[in-house]
């Protein structure tokens, strides 16, 4: 007679656990088991690992340890908003696309983790050419190369991010497929911040050759997660072959009947201003901390966790209010008045020289954005025709991805300019220092939020107008998608 065999202790005390305190496991379904949704999600902590390497670590390390100018800096990470307004194309396509061996998610997420590796990999060698620390005979090489780097991770993690949120949504059925896209959405957050955490302790000790192990080991991390969540995870549809001859549905009418909706342009004006609100700062946040606070390359590049840690708690929140009726547009508003005084605190931590001040106004910076996000998210949701979830879904990525490259772009050159007119003496001597750059983008995306709170008010349903709760209770995973 066999023994069973006896479970891990993990698993033992799992399954004794209420459903209530294992937040994703209601996100499972038995067409879409947990460990196989876990696995698929693994796509999103490569994105996060990238985008926290993009955003966080390297624009430090450019502008810092290896002298760049801002502007040249932020112009490198703003390159993939080229990429970015064609996220709902890209959606459509995988759609309708019609595969030789009958798929349609899995190429398009193969093409992404191929530019995302192509990228990381030719990315350390671009930046020294960029610098002049490498040999080259080749005039302008190093500014190409750099520039192909950006461009070729930001659209590799676009497109990976557009055909696997996709995926995800065909793989889980109706009843949890909100939550499915939630968790995908965190898994992101917990790319940035495990991916900018170990980047930080990798990099503490600067050196050039320490640089291209921990960008080439992401490029390596990246294929080797891609490739491991979308493993058997599509089936091959014969069908799918002989429908490639036949025209696919036209994109432009859906989406002009999609921007037709009532308010579907002043949401999408939301979305752009208060995403350029939370975003302009990306590219000066770390160097701020290095060249005014004085922080060290592990300190800053831990400033991107504490982001993703502040978005997190705002994700718990949000399901908490959403689940309970609340509006999504009045979530969205509550995260940009929340990114007033978290600025504040930024701007205020360098004339009162306290870190610790900078950093609490970090994590606020990623509680407000993270309220907005998910509530401009859960709003896009609502603006859906049938069969144009995907549409929708892409549309709100379109107008965040882009708003969010170009104020990236004008948050550096911004800094560059403000702080050579300032050093120069023309604001006078009060403000001959290096912080007046700094100041001037974060004011401006003070006023920003408001500009946002202005467009979203009319969006916002009255108080007292509630929708009925989703389910009778409500975790982190039941985060509308």
């Amino acid at each position: 007679m066999n023994t069973p065999r006896r479970l891990p202790f993990a698993a033992r005390l799992a399954k004794k656990l209420p459903a209530q305190w294992l937040p994703f496991a209601d996100a499972a379904s038995a067409e879409l088991p947990l460990p196989r949704l876990l696995r698929l999600s693994l796509f999103q902590v490569s994105v996060g690992m990238a985008l926290a390497l993009l955003v966080g670590t390297l624009n430090r390390v450019m502008i810092v340890e290896l002298g760049l100018a801002a502007s040249l800096v932020a112009l490198m990470v703003a390159l993939p908003i080229v990429a970015a307004p064609l996220r709902a194309l890209i959606g459509h396509r995988s759609d309708t696309h019609a595969s030789a061996i009958g798929w349609r998610r899995v190429p398009y997420l193969f093409i992404g983790t191929g530019l995302q590796f192509g990228g990381l990999a030719i990315m350390p060698f671009a930046l020294l050419l960029l610098t002049g620390r490498g040999e080259a005979g080749i005039p302008g090489l190093g500014p190409v190369a750099a520039a192909l780097a950006f461009l070729l991770v930001g659209a590799g993690a676009q497109i990976t991010q557009t055909a696997g949120l996709a995926l995800a949504t065909d793989l889980a059925p109706e009843s949890t497929r909100a939550r499915v896209v939630a968790l995908m959405y965190v898994m992101l957050l917990v790319g940035l911040a495990g991916g900018g955490t170990l980047a930080g302790l990798l990099l503490a000790d600067f050196s050039p050759t320490r640089l291209i192990q921990v960008v080439q080991g992401a490029a390596v991390c990246t294929l080797a997660l891609n490739v491991v969540a979308v493993w058997r995870q599509e089936a091959r549809d014969p069908t799918r072959r002989r429908r490639a001859s036949e025209p696919a549905p036209a994109f432009a009418p859906r989406w002009r009947a999609f921007i037709a909706q009532p308010g579907a342009r002043r949401f999408l004006w939301a979305v752009g201003l208060g995403t350029a609100a939370f975003s302009m700062q990306d590219v000066v946040l770390e160097p701020y901390g290095g060249e005014i606070l004085h922080m060290g390359v592990g300190a800053t590049s831990s400033l991107t966790a504490m982001m993703a840690g502040g978005a997190l708690v705002a994700f718990a929140l949000a399901a908490r209010w959403l689940g309970r009726g609340s509006d999504a547009g009045r979530v969205a508003a509550t995260g940009a008045l929340i990114g007033l005084p978290a600025f504040a605190l930024v701007i205020l931590s360098a004339p009162m020289g306290l870190p610790a001040l900078f950093r609490a106004g970090t994590v606020l910076v990623g509680f407000g954005s993270g309220l907005f996000a998910v509530g401009t998210l859960t709003a896009a949701m609502a603006l859906e025709r049938p069969g144009q979830a995907g549409l929708a879904l892409g549309a709100w990525g379109a107008v965040q991805a882009t708003a969010a490259g170009l104020a990236v772009a004008v948050g550096g050159a911004l800094r560059d300019v403000v702080s050579s007119v300032a050093l120069d003496g023309a604001f006078g001597p009060v403000l001959a220092s290096p912080i007046t750059g700094y100041g001037v983008v974060y004011h401006l995306e003070i006023l920003l939020l408001f500009a946002a709170l202005v467009a979203i008010g009319p969006l916002v349903r009255p108080f007292g107008r509630r929708r009925p709760p989703a389910t009778p209770q409500i975790g982190l995973a039941d985060l509308p998608g």
